[in-house]
């Protein structure tokens, strides 16, 4: 069943533990304002409110992806006036994204630019149609990219090809996204199909150790690899006890077992 806030919609599988949230503004190609950013938040909390077995599983990853063909194309210019609703450093749903307890991973279809694309970049993990268009063309507009496009672009590949997508304003397509590191997968045919393979994929796994693994990548990141590596040395320890531990053992032990983990 789902839940419809009044630009995104959110939905739950209770089977495999995906959750789906769909930006809802296809008119305007899902074009970030004020009130889909609130909504992304809104519909995250739900999604994140699915913490426990009650309904037959907890959250294990979470499709985020565009009503009417396209991702988003990114701020909507029409709130550009005002300061405070047009202000990309308004990094709330990005910073949201970047530390949700469960994998979040973009399906990009169509558009995917500014905004957008740093929603995208925000994400765990990036899927795209090999015809979307991606970009960072707040150049053209005599600003730069505000939520942190340039950096996240400049981790994932390199500073040279950050400053040509962003200095360009350019899009590129999704197959040269994939050539250049941006996505890690590009489909045509079967696209729907292959993110929803890898969604279930993520959601097999035992959901604690993949918190872990998010959060010590986050950690690497911002504050350096000793510190990573320190978490690491914490977090291994306790996850030794846990119930998923031991399936997991089992699994790796006896060809004929198929642990099920429950996040505990």
């Amino acid at each position: 069943m789902a839940t419809t806030f009044e630009t995104t919609e959110v939905e739950f599988d209770t089977e495999t533990g995906v959750g789906y949230l769909t930006l809802d503004r296809p008119d305007a190609l899902n074009a970030l304002n004020s009130q889909l950013r609130s909504d992304i938040l809104a519909g995250l909390k739900e999604l994140e409110g699915k913490n426990s077995e009650a309904d037959g599983i907890a959250l294990r990853a979470v499709i985020m992806e565009g009503a009417g063909g396209n991702f988003c194309a990114g701020a909507d210019i029409n709130e550009f006036s005002d300061a405070s609703a047009g202000d990309q450093s308004d990094r709330s749903h990005y910073e949201t994204i970047r530390n949700f307890p469960a994998p979040v991973i973009a399906k990009i279809s169509g558009y995917c630019l500014g905004g957008g694309l740093e929603t995208a970049l925000s994400c765990d993990f990036r899927i795209a149609h090999e015809e979307a268009q991606l970009g960072l063309p707040e150049v053209n507009l005599g600003i730069i990219p505000g939520a942190g496009g340039v950096q996240m672009i400049s981790e994932l590949t390199s500073p040279a090809v950050a400053k040509e997508i962003a200095m360009t304003g350019e899009h590129i397509s999704g197959e040269r996204a994939g050539e250049l590191g941006i996505v890690r997968e590009v489909y045509g045919n079967g696209f729907d199909e292959a993110v929803e393979e890898f969604a279930k994929t993520i959601a097999s796994k035992p959901p604690l150790a993949i918190q872990a693994i998010k959060r010590s990548a986050a950690i690497a990141s911002q504050t350096g690899i000793e510190e990573g590596i320190e978490y690491d040395r914490q977090q291994f320890k306790p996850l030794l006890s846990t119930e998923d531990h031991k399936k997991g053992a089992r699994g790796f032990a006896e060809d004929d077992y198929e642990p099920e983990f429950k996040g505990r």
